[in-house]
């Protein structure tokens, strides 16, 4: 296995790795939305097994589970190399997350802001536990690098999205199990429209259709409206998000570095 520091996929020299030594591995969380879909797509391209995680814990907006093996498999039969590195799929069932939540991406409630200044779909804790879980599966599977699709640009204001909280659960993480564990996030400091061009950069216009017509993002799991970007209601966070960033790289190439 790989010993990497553990360090984020823009931090350190600013650089994020183009491939990775023959034989390493990565464990993709992978939701079925958009910024995992486009990880997978990043993780293929640069190490020789990748495996995926999921969770289900009780999110209101679950077509994002039904989404995620298509989205898992289409992704990965965009190439015949990639499908040739894709391994397992982790399922993890976290019915309590849900139960100890009272949140609008855990409850019928409003989506709003709240007293504390976050929106009422912030999950405290959730970044935090998937990705010790993940830790754990990686652990056993002789996996290193962990990479997920948090960003801290245009995003909801979650603090469990932020490069210090990931760097710093990292760390914690390593010495916790004495085995350097990497976080990465491709994502982290590129907006949307970024999201949607380094997808194009990745994997051409077919893996841009396929984020179109499969991925999943929409807090309300509305399938029944299809708009440019996709499938989603039209006016949640994350449908809004995702609706600026398509039409701000429509309008323009957006900096990109994959």
């Amino acid at each position: 296995m790989s010993d990497a520091t553990a360090t984020d996929a823009n931090s350190a020299d600013g650089s994020i790795p183009a491939s990775a030594a023959p034989g390493s591995a990565a464990l993709v969380l992978l939701s079925g939305g958009q910024d995992s879909a486009v990880c997978l797509a990043w993780a293929l391209g640069r190490y020789a097994r990748v495996e995926t995680i999921g969770f289900d814990y009780g999110q209101r907006h679950r077509v994002e589970l039904a989404a995620r093996p298509m989205v898992r498999e289409r992704v990965a039969a965009l190439r015949a190399d990639w499908h040739a590195r894709l391994g397992e799929d982790h399922m993890v069932t976290l019915p309590e997350l849900a139960r100890i939540s009272d949140t609008a991406l855990t409850r019928d409630a409003e989506i709003k802001m709240t007293a504390a200044g976050l929106p009422s779909t912030f999950v405290p804790g959730r970044n935090l536990l998937f990705l010790t879980y993940a830790a754990a599966i990686a652990y056993r599977r002789s996996i290193g690098v962990l990479v997920g699709g948090m960003c801290e640009t245009d995003y909801s204001g979650y603090p469990d999205c932020r490069n210090d909280t990931l760097q710093t659960l990292a760390r914690a993480i390593s010495l916790g199990m004495d085995r350097t564990m990497t976080i990465l996030t491709p994502l982290m400091a590129i907006d949307k429209a970024g999201t949607w061009a380094m997808a194009e950069t990745l994997g051409g216009r077919a893996l841009v259709d396929l984020i179109v017509e499969d991925t999943h993002t929409c807090y309300l799991g509305d399938r029944s409206q299809r708009h440019a970007w996709g499938y989603g209601c039209g006016t949640c966070p994350a449908c809004d998000l995702r609706a600026k960033g398509w039409d701000v790289w429509q309008g323009g190439p957006a900096p990109v570095n994959p």
